[in-house]
């Protein structure tokens, strides 16, 4: 089992959930794409439409920034914590 967090601006995507629990492991393209299918909303707000992560959202397994780890190929082991952050801007 794999978890995602979901920071409050996201929930909502979720039907209100802040932590997801996903089967498939292996690499965080395959996370979010069982993400992708039981709330696609969701899934949108994190990929674009080719499948990538859009520009302003972090998304870090076990801690480690997954655009310095393999991008959607970042290895995803069972039990890991994949946590997913849209970037804040303000001025």
């Amino acid at each position: 089992m794999v978890t995602v967090l979901l920071p409050g601006p996201l929930r909502g995507e979720a039907g209100g959930a802040s932590r997801l629990s996903v089967t498939a492991a292996g690499t965080l393209r395959a996370v979010l794409d069982e993400v992708a299918v039981a709330y696609p909303r969701l899934a949108r707000r994190i990929r674009d439409e080719r499948g990538e992560l859009r520009r302003y959202v972090n998304v870090y397994v076990d801690g480690a920034d997954c655009r310095h780890s393999g991008g959607l190929a970042t290895p995803v082991g069972e039990g890991a914590e994949v946590r997913v952050l849209p970037s804040v801007a303000g001025g």
